[in-house]
C-alpha cells in the first residue's frame, strides 16, 4: 500500500509540472481524486484491509488525498493567475490609437412629416387621436357608409383577420371613434400606419396616414379649402395652392380629390409633376349626413369636413423620393441624408 502511495505522489508531482492549463490539471485531478479516481478507489478499498491495520492505512491514504487537494489547489490558482495574465495582455488597449468613428442615426423622412404636421395642426386647434390598427369592420367600413355590399370596399384590397376584425386600412376609424365619444365642436387629427394588399414603386402594403376632421356648427367647404391652403404654404412653401377637384368618397359629399402646385417648378411644369404643374397630395370632403347620423351627431345642426394624406406621399413630394419602397429597405446610405 505505501510502495502504491508513493508511486502516486510521484505521478502527480509529474503531471502537475506539466499540466499547462487549468482543463489539463482539472482531468489530472479528475484521474486520481474523482469518483473512479485511484485516490478513491484506495478508500473505498479500505474494507479490504484487515481490521487491525485499517486506521494506520487510512490515515496514510487520507494524508495522500489531503496533500493531493493543496497541491492542485496551490496549482490551480497558479494558472488561472497565468491564464488572466494572458487575457489582459491579448486585450489590451493602446488609448494613443485614433477612436474608431460611430456614425449617428437620423431620423425617418416619414417621422419628420409626421412631426411636421401634428405641429402645423396642433397649431391650428387640433387634438391628436390614435386610434387601434386591429380595427372592427363597423368602425373601418360600416360607420363610414361603407356597409358590406357596398362597391367602395372594392376600391382597396383589405388585410381581414375574421369576418368581424381587420388591419385598418385607413385612420378614417379613429375619427368615427371620436364622434361616438365627444359633442361638438370637434378638432382632429388621426395619425397612424394603415394596411393594403398593394405594393408598388408608389405604394406599399403598410403605410402610413393622417386624418383630420372638423365638426361644428356652419362649416362649410369654403373652411377646408382655407385651412387647406395654411397647410400647404407651411408645409412647402408660401407661394404653394391648392386645387379641388370633384371626386367620390363614400363618407364625404361633396367630396374633392386635392391638388398642390408643384413645388420643384412652382407650377411652370416638370418631370415631377408630369408637366402639368399640380400634383394630387390628398382626398377630402363634407362629412356626409349618413356618417353623422351613425355617431349620433344631428346632421341639421352640425356640418363638418374631412381630409386624409399619405405621409410617405407627403415626404416624396417635399424630399423629391422617387421610389415609396426606398422608405421601407432601412438603407443607411438613404436614411443618412434626413436630419431633424
Amino acid at each position: 500500500m505505501q510502495e502504491k502511495l508513493e508511486a502516486i505522489r510521484r505521478e502527480i508531482e509529474a503531471g502537475i509540472g506539466q499540466a499547462n492549463s487549468r482543463k489539463e490539471l482539472f482531468e489530472l485531478k479528475m484521474k486520481y481524486l474523482g469518483k473512479t479516481g485511484e485516490i478513491t478507489a484506495l478508500l473505498k478499498g479500505m474494507r479490504d484491509v484487515p481490521a487491525e491495520e485499517r486506521p494506520a492505512m487510512g490515515k496514510l491514504v487520507n494524508d495522500v488525498r489531503s496533500w493531493a487537494e493543496e497541491l492542485f489547489a496551490a496549482r490551480e490558482e497558479e494558472l488561472k493567475a497565468k491564464e488572466l495574465s494572458e487575457k489582459y495582455a491579448s486585450e489590451k488597449l493602446d488609448v494613443t490609437m485614433p477612436a474608431r468613428f460611430v456614425g449617428t442615426g437620423s431620423v425617418h423622412p416619414v417621422t419628420l412629416v409626421r412631426r411636421e404636421l401634428i405641429d402645423i395642426f396642433a397649431g391650428m386647434g387640433f387634438d391628436v387621436f390614435e386610434g387601434p390598427e386591429i380595427e372592427k369592420d363597423y368602425y373601418n367600413f360600416q360607420a363610414l357608409n361603407i356597409p358590406a355590399d357596398h362597391p367602395a370596399r372594392d376600391m382597396q384590397d383589405t388585410f381581414f383577420i375574421t369576418g368581424e376584425y381587420l388591419l385598418r386600412s385607413q385612420t378614417s376609424s379613429g375619427q368615427i371613434r371620436v364622434m361616438e365619444n365627444k359633442k361638438p365642436p370637434i378638432k382632429v387629427l388621426s395619425p397612424g400606419r394603415v394596411y393594403r394588399s398593394d405594393s408598388d414603386a408608389t405604394h406599399s402594403p403598410m403605410f402610413h396616414q393622417m386624418e383630420g376632421l372638423v365638426v361644428d356648427k356652419g362649416i362649410t367647404l369654403n373652411d377646408l379649402k382655407g385651412l387647406l391652403d395654411e397647410f400647404a404654404r407651411r408645409m412647402f412653401n408660401s407661394e404653394t395652392k391648392t386645387r379641388l377637384r370633384p371626386s367620390y368618397f363614400p363618407f364625404t359629399e361633396p367630396s374633392v380629390e386635392v391638388d398642390l402646385s408643384c413645388s420643384n417648378c412652382g407650377g411652370k411644369g416638370c418631370r415631377i409633376c408630369k408637366g402639368t404643374g399640380w400634383i394630387e397630395v390628398l382626398g377630402a370632403g363634407m362629412v356626409n349626413r349618413r356618417v353623422l347620423e351613425n355617431c349620433g351627431v344631428d346632421p341639421d345642426v352640425y356640418t363638418g369636413f374631412a381630409f386624409g394624406m399619405g405621409l410617405e406621399r407627403i415626404a416624396m413630394i417635399k424630399y423629391g423620393i422617387n421610389d415609396i419602397r426606398l422608405m421601407f429597405e432601412g438603407d443607411v446610405r438613404f436614411l443618412k441624408q434626413f436630419k431633424d
